[in-house]
């Protein structure tokens, strides 16, 4: 336990520091995208229209079955050779961690996005925030894109950090690399189009329960992360606006972090939006806050996320310095 969570710690520093840099993936092919692959190879093999819901649902059942322990096993095969390794086990086992985790990446795309309005104006943000949500960027006005940010930020803080830190934490490489290639086929073939709706429905199901967890402890690491940044009272509201409005939310867990944030920030979230030219309306999170969101809110929501990710690497070292004195002897 303490080798993992010190393991954790300093991969979260790496994934700080380095985010994923193009220079490297530009000349290798990231991990995601081989389980992007194998996604697409059993859709295509298995995800026949011409099915009825209940073969679809058992052949979903069975494609993201197969997938979560395959990668499970690949999971106990690489902590072995590491473990072989020794100190250079550690340092790959380290990278390999960073390499699934998100903070630098995720940010670094947010601030573009208030980058991008403040260089270019409107189009400037549209064509920033279209990188990073699904939602059409030309049906956005300027608070409209500065929402979607924010709200990108929040949600893949929770799974894009917190629940890949979570469950490497809990089963070390074989937890981390089952729930990232859940949250991918969640991504690929869990939305309910008619393609997915039944084929993806497992993925969709599992997903929601993996992130479960996180979504909940994504509140707290928000409301320190307001609290060191924006004071007690933008804390407090961080707590009280995820615990009330969390339900407004379609997901069953991204409303917690999305809720937490624009607590903190005390603006409005959500709301009315166009996915594929088809309007989905949902409520305002935090409706009593403000409702025209800034460029400088996204600069806010940025050192929120920052502040937040820097508790979790924080908490985690004091985890494992128990452990590490205990296995040293003293």
């Amino acid at each position: 336990m303490s080798e993992t969570l010190l393991i954790l710690a300093v991969a979260l520093l790496i994934d700080r520091l380095l985010g994923d840099p193009d220079w490297l993936w530009s000349r290798i092919t990231h991990p995601i995208v081989h389980f992007g692959q194998a996604i697409g190879l059993f859709d295509k093999g298995l995800n026949q229209a011409e099915l009825g819901k209940g073969s679809l649902r058992l052949r979903g059942l069975v494609t993201i079955a197969v997938l979560v322990v395959v990668s499970m096993v690949v999971g106990v095969v690489l902590d072995r050779l590491f473990n072989v390794l020794g100190a250079v086990g550690f340092l790959f086992e380290a990278i390999l961690v960073a390499v699934f985790l998100a903070q630098k990446s995720l940010a670094d795309h947010v601030v573009r996005v208030a980058d991008g309005l403040r260089r270019d104006g409107l189009a400037g943000g549209r064509e920033a925030v279209s990188l990073i949500v699904g939602r059409d960027p030309n049906t956005l006005d300027e608070p409209g894109v500065c929402r979607a940010g924010i709200e990108s930020l929040a949600e893949n803080f929770s799974d894009g950090v917190v629940a890949p830190a979570l469950w490497y934490a809990l089963a070390g490489l074989p937890g981390l690399l089952a729930y990232k290639m859940l949250n991918t086929a969640d991504s690929m073939i869990g939305h309910k189009s008619p393609r997915y709706l039944h084929f993806g429905w497992a993925s969709a199901r599992l997903d929601d329960l993996a992130n479960l967890p996180a979504a909940r402890l994504s509140v707290l690491l928000v409301a320190v992360g307001a609290y060191l940044r924006r004071g007690a009272e933008a804390a407090r509201a961080a707590i009280d606006v995820a615990r009330r409005d969390h339900g407004l939310h379609r997901s069953p867990n991204s409303g917690w972090p999305e809720a937490a944030m624009a607590g903190a920030l005390d603006i409005q979230l959500a709301g009315p939006r166009i996915y594929g030219g088809v309007t989905v309306d949902e409520p305002m999170i935090n409706g009593t806050g403000r409702p025209i969101a800034t460029a400088e809110d996204v600069d806010a929501a940025v050192s929120v996320f920052y502040a937040a990710c820097s508790v979790m690497t924080l908490a985690i070292a004091a985890l494992a310095l128990p452990f590490l004195l205990l296995a040293s002897g003293w």
